[in-house]
């Protein structure tokens, strides 16, 4: 529930449909002007708006705390720029402003005039503004009462129902999802809420049918097995694609579900990535699979962060790229690509990344034809692909971006230090990606080493000199993580922990489902960080329940020292899961209760 002010309008009548549109989308109270200190967000609507109840629906139940304005193509309405999903101050107009715009509770501060033009004074006073850009349904706004009659015919022409459950598939997906799932997979949205399920309820039932897929891969041993493991395999990354729907549709979005949302995929993905190691049976699968986790894990922390330094760039007043050279080419490339929607180049763009679809629809179709071990190496050799393509590019693009992913960000946290690094972060020693590119360096020498089969007293010693030299990236930890490069320093730090857990396997014959199992434990920390960073959520004292890489790599180094590696990872391992989940249970709790006060 909100508030809204109704601004004046061309026609009286108009302005009283406006109101029940607004009533129906959970206004509790409607103003004429906008009430002095007020604690909730607020919906500011111009009395000229016609549009289908859903649009102003939707606008006000858009996920998240954060203020955001209708835009529509054309109209008498402020001139606005949309770029990547957000309004930015800009000379060249994609829209107009349409009339409509929620006011999230720290932006209200920033509200001038909500008569004046609104969008540009918010955007002229800091704030950051989403785009809530109108597809199949209609909105208009009108001048003169003469435009009314039109402009309502052009509204019921429309099936709203239907157009909403369309609305529900994502406007732009990945090969894969829009061909092979978003055809048929609305219907089995709508069929989900007239049987009443919850967005959450269609995670948990796909959460289940993934893991029986990852069972028959690892133990069916027989093609008509990995047959279904393929089919039920496919059938789960539809329901995956269905709770996002399910949510859309019904707009019941909520932080929680979108944080299951992220964590629950990673999980799915890594669950079948052991029942393939299983299935395809030896050390050579383990290590496939161990190789796939730690790629696809630190990838994702590059996407993450460049997609966080990519969305700062476009709100500073500096536009990204600007100066051309190499990242300025690299961009306007990119654009032009990301405009010609449906091309060839378009879609091999989108499908080079190897997205979640595409890397399930591998592993379906791999596994289905030619068991795990086939199923393992083309997954694995497409994450090598896309993650060389992504790094390399996107590195070349951060050069030109003159703004900082770190922006409003608590370093610390989101590089994961635990109290030693703290503590050593205070020395400043080094920039931060050096620091952390040093620790990867270190992280690859001791793999190496491992495989040189070092043993006795001269491997304890590489042990400990390698712990203690990856040390060397919490020193430059408390210096400001400034610059356009930085967004690699989550990603380095989670690359050079994974080497160091992979090392300490090879080296001292860790089981490689030990490895594997603290590999996913620690990437389920770390999705829990970007997945909290993408929300607006702060990890606050749950995740000093992790201990931190400094720590943990310093306790595995120790440890493994004194003969027990295998305990260890062991501990270690199923300590980071158990406490993941109870943390997370309790942190979600206590927030839905502070939120009910």
């Amino acid at each position: 529930m909100t508030v809204a002010v109704l601004l004046p309008g061309p026609d009286p009548a108009l302005r009283d449909r406006l109101a029940a549109q607004l009533r129906a989308a959970g206004a509790r109270e409607i103003y004429d002007e906008l009430p002095v200190g007020l604690a909730e967000p607020v919906l500011i609507c111009a009395g000229d708006l016609v549009a289908h109840d859903a649009v102003i629906r939707h606008v006000a139940t858009v996920p998240g705390p954060g203020t955001v304005a209708l835009v529509l193509p054309d109209g008498p309405g402020e001139p606005v720029h949309q770029e990547r999903g957000q309004l930015v101050p800009g000379d060249s107009p994609t829209g107009v402003a349409g009339g409509l715009v929620r006011v999230g509770v720290a932006d209200l501060p920033l509200l001038a005039d909500p008569f004046g033009k609104l969008v540009a004074d918010l955007l002229a006073n800091g704030a950051t503004v989403s785009a809530h850009r109108v597809r199949l349904l209609v909105a208009r706004r009108v001048a003169f009462p003469a435009e009314i009659p039109a402009a309502l015919a052009a509204v019921a022409e429309v099936d709203s129902e239907r157009a909403e459950l369309r609305l529900a598939v994502k406007e732009q997906d990945d090969f894969f999802t829009t061909y092979f799932v978003s055809t048929w997979s609305p219907y089995v949205t709508k069929a989900a809420a007239r049987l009443r399920l919850t967005p959450t309820g269609v995670t948990a039932i796909s959460v289940v049918v993934v893991a029986a897929a990852a069972g028959l891969f690892g133990y069916g041993g027989s093609r008509p097995a990995w047959l279904l493991a393929g089919v039920l395999l496919y059938l789960g990354f539809v329901l995956d694609c269905v709770d996002g729907q399910l949510a859309r549709y019904t707009r019941t979005f909520s932080v929680f579900g979108g944080w299951l949302d992220t964590v629950a995929d990673r999980a799915k993905e890594y669950l079948v990535y052991a029942g393939l190691a299983v299935g395809a049976g030896g050390a050579g699968a383990w290590k496939l699979a161990i190789a796939a986790i730690a790629l696809q894990t630190v990838r994702h922390m590059t996407d993450t962060w460049y997609g966080t330094l990519h969305d700062v760039a476009a709100r500073a007043p500096a536009r990204p790229e600007a100066g051309g050279g190499v990242a300025g080419r690299l961009g306007a490339v990119s654009a032009r690509v990301r405009a010609d929607t449906g091309s060839v180049g378009y879609w091999l763009k989108r499908t080079a990344a190897f997205p979640i679809g595409e890397r399930w629809a591998a592993m379906a179709l791999l596994g289905a034809v030619f068991g795990p071990r086939v199923a393992l190496i083309g997954v694995l050799a497409g994450i090598v692909v896309a993650f060389a393509y992504t790094l390399a590019l996107r590195t070349l693009r951060a050069r030109g971006m003159r703004v900082s992913a770190f922006a409003g960000v608590v370093a610390t946290e989101q590089r994961d230090d635990g109290p030693l690094g703290r503590q050593l972060s205070r020395f400043g020693v080094g920039g931060p990606l050096a620091g952390a590119g040093a620790a990867v360096v270190v992280g690859a020498l001791f793999l190496a080493a491992a495989y040189a089969g070092l043993d006795g007293g001269e491997l304890r010693t590489v042990t400990l000199s390698a712990a203690v030299a990856l040390l060397v990236a919490a020193l430059p930890a408390g210096a400001a993580h400034s610059r356009p490069l930085h967004f690699l320093v989550p990603a380095a730090l989670r690359a050079a922990e994974y080497l160091f857990v992979i090392a300490i396997g090879v080296a001292y014959d860790v089981p490689f489902w030990c490895t594997f199992v603290l590999l996913f434990a620690l990437a389920l920390w770390h999705y829990d960080l970007t997945a909290r960073l993408e929300k607006r959520e702060a990890g606050g004292w749950l995740h000093r329940w992790g201990l931190g890489w400094d720590a943990r790599v310093l306790v595995m180094a120790l440890g493994s020292a004194f003969g027990q590696a295998t305990g260890t990872t062991v501990t270690i391992g199923f300590y980071l899961l158990s406490t993941f989940v109870l943390g997370s249970v309790i942190w979600w709790r206590n927030r839905a209760e502070t939120a009910a006060v």
